[in-house]
């Protein structure tokens, strides 16, 4: 086989996969998204590396990505070298004054920095901030409830108000933020910590999202799970709050993120499996949607887009 032929072999499939992203590029251009960095590919440095790819990629592809990013496994870490031991109540970190200190340094000087400059390897676009620049988010103290009893776990926040102007100034000009899930506090001087599914779901609601993804360490909602390791591929946000009680705790901040994003303008919310490289490509620019997806109850154009846009029939 001559060299022509082999290189027109080798090169018509990408060709192809090119052009089966090519309804996607035209419907996304433009939209922003908003992205939770978490799990795995938080940790794993090739799956970290193949997640900078992709967000470079949204952004070349006319799309505006927001990261928004926690960082629980490298938080626990730091607060062992500092001899604090992590205690967690109702799926939270309990954050002391102490524990707040250590919570903000790793978020903001070693996690974000290391997502920037990841994401800096392709060129001058990431610029990080934490949810205290420019108002981004406030919050006031979160006390969740344990046998109908609110508790005191320090410094967690429950966000009151978002101030997208600092993040449209940057998406106007070409730049990806990357924020870290840290929030001013509303009345006393200090910060929060902010479960960063839910700031997530948050900033994509303000930001008037086409969507939110959200990575996390499973393949997606699973329809019975332990029984069935069969995800459920797309459901409404009703479906989606009748499910809530029934689920294991780390899924709930994620799935009520979701919830609380479709519910307030956001048109798609999914949960992907950010152990898969290149999850984020496969879910945004081909037929084969990975995870779950959550859509609005009342709009029956989005819901029919959507199936076509997961290659159901």
């Amino acid at each position: 086989m001559s060299n022509g032929t082999t290189r027109r072999h080798t090169a018509l499939p990408k060709a192809r996969i090119l052009i089966e992203a090519l309804p996607w590029l035209t419907r996304h251009r433009g939209k922003t998204v908003v992205i939770k960095f978490g799990g795995n590919a938080m940790v794993d440095e090739d799956l970290k590396a193949a997640f900078a790819q992709d967000v470079v990629f949204l952004h070349h592809a006319g799309l505006k990505p927001v990261v928004v990013h926690g960082g629980g496994p490298q938080i626990s870490a730091a607060l062992d070298r500092h001899g604090i031991v992590s205690e967690f109540r109702a799926g939270l970190r309990v954050t002391t004054e102490d524990a707040m200190d250590v919570v903000r340094m790793v978020l903001a000087g070693q996690v974000q920095r290391e997502l920037v400059g990841l994401l800096n390897r392709h060129g001058p676009l990431a610029v990080g901030l934490t949810g205290e620049d420019a108002h981004t988010m406030t919050a006031v103290k979160h006390r969740p409830e344990i046998d109908g009893e609110p508790v005191d776990i320090g410094r967690v926040g429950e966000i009151t108000e978002i101030d997208t102007g600092a993040i449209e100034a940057l998406l106007a000009d070409g730049r990806i933020p990357v924020v870290s899930s840290i929030a001013r506090s509303q009345d006393d001087g200090h910060v929060y910590n902010v479960n960063a599914d839910t700031a997530a779901a948050a900033l994509a609601a303000a930001l008037g999202a086409e969507t939110l993804m959200v990575l996390t360490d499973v393949e997606g909602l699973y329809e019975d799970w332990p029984h069935s390791d069969e995800v459920i591929s797309r459901l409404t946000a009703s479906q989606l709050e009748k499910l809530l009680p029934e689920l294991s705790s780390g899924m709930v901040p994620k799935m009520e993120g979701c919830l609380h994003a479709v519910r307030n303008g956001v048109h798609t919310a999914r949960v992907i499996d950010g152990r898969v490289q290149h999850s984020i490509l496969l879910e945004i620019f081909t037929d084969e949607g990975i995870g779950t997806m959550v859509v609005p109850d009342d709009s029956e154009q989005t819901e029919q887009t959507d199936q076509s846009a997961q290659g159901e029939s």
